[in-house]
């Protein structure tokens, strides 16, 4: 039994950043009394915190709509039907990510947590990204260390982008808040060939290195000939509008996916009014762990019924960095609740129109283009 646990460690993804320390402060007692409100909320409708009838509605809708649209473009008789059946699948799958895949991932799409692992690794490997890696990063990184560099992964170093106060500051990245919608094109290409393969030699511009078991790094190669292969190998091998078509088709459908990828989470937590924060040299900071999620995440039109229906509930990002053991389909009954019990603790609960967080996240890559220190705006809600 030991030597299979070394083993199963050895196999486990190695993650190399820094670990943190929290103090207790008005967010710790904060972040008791919502759960305890959130507990007794569950307790009196009855109902789990994992998905509802909603959701698996939603999880039979967005995997009958991937299904439906591939076989409609795999049959496709023009190059016009094929185009939209390419786009409209790939906007289904996003749709999938946003409301099954992610939720699945932190174990609260369904009550099982077999069929939770299912959905997420099926539709998760099915882009061909890796489940594993991503999952890893996702819940013991970024959640636990939002905003921080050399402890959150989504935090970048690319030379094309100045996102830090470590990184150099270059003359070009004075135009980056203009050439940023040319880039952002590229991020699920670059997500698909480069992020994760870079990983496997230790080269990223994560500021975390990860290093990647050998099973998952099979699975990684297989996963990517296998969308290669029904993305653009099958199509042109079944479809008689030739390689060029398909490839563009292909091109097309991942400049699209990125753009609304970005578009809805990429104003979370680049923005001119959260926090970066920088531990001490022993590696504590100087807030509660709630507190610095709230600090470092913007939310839009949070209660709305329709963007959490879309969006997975996605704009209701500090509700769900606080509350990831709970399902998104339950987000507009509870955030009332978090609203309150923020308000009552007086921490800044940031929340604001789409247009409004749009606006900084452009005005943030303004402002670390031109300056060297990043002074967040006062947020007046």
């Amino acid at each position: 039994m030991v030597a299979q646990a070394a083993n199963r460690l050895k196999e486990s993804i190695n993650i190399k950043m820094n670990k943190l320390r929290f103090i207790k402060d008005e967010g710790s007692e904060f972040y008791k009394e919502l759960n305890e409100q959130i507990e007794q909320y569950f307790i009196q409708t009855g109902m789990k915190k994992t998905g509802n009838t909603k959701m698996f509605f939603k999880i039979f809708l967005y995997f009958g709509l991937d299904i439906l649209f591939y076989a409609l473009m795999i049959t496709s008789h023009s190059p016009f039907a094929f185009y939209a059946f390419y786009l409209l699948m790939g906007l289904s799958v996003l749709l999938t990510a946003f409301n099954v895949s992610h939720d699945a991932a932190h174990g609260v799409a369904v009550k099982s947590k077999f069929w939770n692992q299912l959905l997420f690794s099926l539709s998760f490997n099915l882009q061909g990204n890796n489940a594993y890696v991503w999952g890893k990063n996702h819940n013991e990184s970024h959640h636990l260390y939002t905003n921080i560099e050399g402890s959150d992964i989504d935090v970048l170093n690319n030379p094309l982008f100045r996102m830090t106060e470590s990184q150099p500051l270059k003359g070009y990245h004075r135009y980056q808040f203009m050439y940023a919608p040319f880039l952002y094109l590229f991020y699920s290409i670059n997500w698909f060939f480069f992020r994760e393969t870079l990983m496997l030699f230790n080269l990223s511009s994560r500021t975390i290195k990860v290093e990647i078991p050998s099973i998952e790094v099979v699975k990684l190669v297989i996963y990517k000939l296998l969308y290669i292969g029904y993305m653009i190998v099958l199509p042109i091998y079944l479809l008689p509008f030739g390689w060029a078509v398909v490839l563009m088709a292909f091109l097309l459908n991942h400049f699209i996916i990125s753009l609304l990828f970005v578009a809805v989470l990429g104003v979370a937590h680049l923005s001119d009014y959260v926090s970066h924060p920088v531990p001490d040299q022993d590696n504590k900071l100087n807030m509660s762990w709630p507190k610095l999620q709230l600090l470092t995440s913007i939310d839009y039109h949070a209660e709305s019924k329709f963007l959490n229906w879309t969006l997975g509930g996605f704009n209701a990002h500090a509700v769900h960095h606080l509350l990831p053991n709970v399902c998104h389909v339950h987000y507009p009954d509870i955030i009332p609740v978090f609203k309150a019990l923020a308000k009552k603790h007086k921490l800044t609960y940031m929340e604001m129109s789409y247009s409004e967080s749009l606006t900084s996240h452009f005005r943030f890559l303004k402002m670390m283009g031109r300056n060297e220190h990043l002074i967040p705006m006062r947020y007046e809600g």
